[in-house]
């Protein structure tokens, strides 16, 4: 990253056809198999033995057609007679991808199991099995519940790992509602029932796909009809959530019905409210946060000062930002980029364009480098504050170190030399935003031209050159 100049500083898979695959897997096998030994009679020390035959390569299934998979994987096995699970697990897996019928990939690996008597299903060859029946599952569960039964059936007994790859793969194929259902069966045997990671995962799924009152219904129910209790990364879950819809007050509560149910709240759940709080601009209800913190004997984190110091100095009371990031010295925090790039934000917001500078002068000084959002940050502000030299200093670093443009600072930046009568030097920034890609060229050029009419107006009305 460049030094701040001087004058700156102020005071793929691929289905492969039956005579392909075949001929691929003949010529797999090396040489010294297939021809006699020529040192003088004696057998070579290093041939390999057909236990010892490297496996034949991957293969994908064109089309879901049963008879033609059969005919595939037959004539695979005469020609590689000793495939292991492995190989045979991934050859259900792959015509599973394609058949849109269970059935048809039971009935594929009944064949499998008879051509090849040496293969036999484990588990994974059930949670395949299972995983396909989740993808498209009818709406009484009956093809998940044929599934289930034929493990239990074949000694494969369903535990609480294929709990788990059930409900992800219901999850993962958009059908949360059918995982639901599922888990609230699955819950009612011990030995499926699920664990905390299972049970968290659909609550996550849920609050992102459904309604906050959907997840708290479910956990509700879990908990008064299944005993599958709540903890807390399940409130983690939930306050994230309200959090980042900006339902403070909500967060709060939960907040309260945590410590009710006997857990105590950590840093991470403490500075995700904190970081609710800021992104409205409520600086001071952070704080408030931070002292509970104290209160309670939390010890606050480098992300809990970056949090309260980016908050802070958001609304507009950057002076207490500023003694923060001595308090976090004194319990081994030292600032680093995000908290210096926040305290340049605050400054820049309190019109102090040049003490942001001077800040980013004493970061470099400290040995921390500055990242592209520092700079964007320091030449919007330099801009408006009407401190265009260094500005365009500042710009030329930029450039120097091949930094992309921000679309706030590129307009600011449009703005200020255009309002200086340096039109020449704004298309030039335009070139170098849409060479960058720092913009698309579309963005880039509307920003151009909605400031160009800007000009001629403030022309009009004398506020600019």
């Amino acid at each position: 990253m460049g030094k701040l100049p001087p004058s700156l500083r102020t005071g793929k898979n691929i289905a492969l056809p039956l005579q392909s695959l075949l001929k691929n897997v003949q010529s797999s096998v090396p040489e010294s198999e297939s021809k006699p030994s020529s040192h003088h009679g004696r057998k070579n020390p290093k041939s390999i033995t057909p236990a010892h035959r490297p496996p034949p390569p991957p293969i994908t299934f064109p089309s879901s057609d049963i008879s033609a998979a059969k005919t595939l994987f037959t004539s695979l096995t005469k020609h590689s007679p000793l495939l292991n699970n492995r190989f045979c697990n991934s050859v259900l897996d792959s015509f599973s991808s394609v058949s849109s019928n269970i059935q048809d990939s039971i009935t594929f690996l009944n064949h499998m199991t008879k051509i090849l008597p040496s293969f036999t299903p484990d588990k994974s060859s059930y949670h395949i099995l299972l995983s396909q029946s989740c993808t498209k599952p009818d709406p009484d569960l009956s093809n998940i519940n044929q599934t289930l039964t034929l493990m239990a059936s074949k000694g494969a007994q369903p535990d609480k790992v294929a709990t788990d790859i059930a409900i992800r793969a219901l999850c993962g194929s958009g059908h949360e509602d059918y995982a639901v259902e599922l888990i609230k069966k699955l819950s009612q045997v011990e030995f499926t029932k699920p664990d905390t990671y299972t049970y968290n995962f659909l609550v996550k799924r849920l609050v992102k796909v459904q309604s906050l009152s959907s997840a708290s219904l479910f956990i509700n129910e879990m908990k008064s009809g299944f005993d599958v209790k709540p903890d807390l990364v399940t409130y983690t879950i939930l306050i994230d959530n309200v959090c980042n819809g900006k339902n403070l007050r909500e967060a709060i509560r939960l907040l309260d019905v945590l410590k009710k149910e006997g857990f105590k709240p950590d840093c991470y759940l403490y500075n995700t409210i904190m970081k609710g709080y800021c992104m409205l601009s409520y600086g001071g209800e952070a704080l408030r946060v931070y002292k509970k913190m104290i209160e309670e004997k939390i010890e606050p984190d480098l992300v809990t000062y970056n949090t309260l110091i980016f908050g802070l100095s958001k609304s507009g009371k950057v002076k207490e930002a500023i003694k923060f990031v001595k308090e976090m010295a004194k319990t081994g925090h030292f600032p680093d980029v995000v908290t210096y790039t926040s305290l340049m934000n605050g400054l820049c917001r309190d019109r102090n364009a040049l003490g942001a500078l001077e800040l980013l002068g004493e970061m470099e000084s400290k040995g921390c480098s500055p990242n592209e959002c520092t700079y964007n940050t320091l030449l919007q502000g330099l801009c408006k504050a009407r401190e265009l030299d260094k500005g365009v200093e500042l710009y030329g670093v930029m450039k120097e170190n091949e930094m992309k443009l921000e679309a706030g600072s590129y307009g600011a930046f449009l703005r200020a030399l255009c309002r200086d009568g340096k039109v020449a030097e704004a298309y030039e920034v335009y070139d170098y935003a849409v060479e960058s890609r720092s913009l698309t060229d579309v963005a880039a050029y509307m920003t151009l031209e909605s400031t160009l009419k800007w000009l001629n107006k403030a022309k009009e009305q004398g506020l600019a050159v």
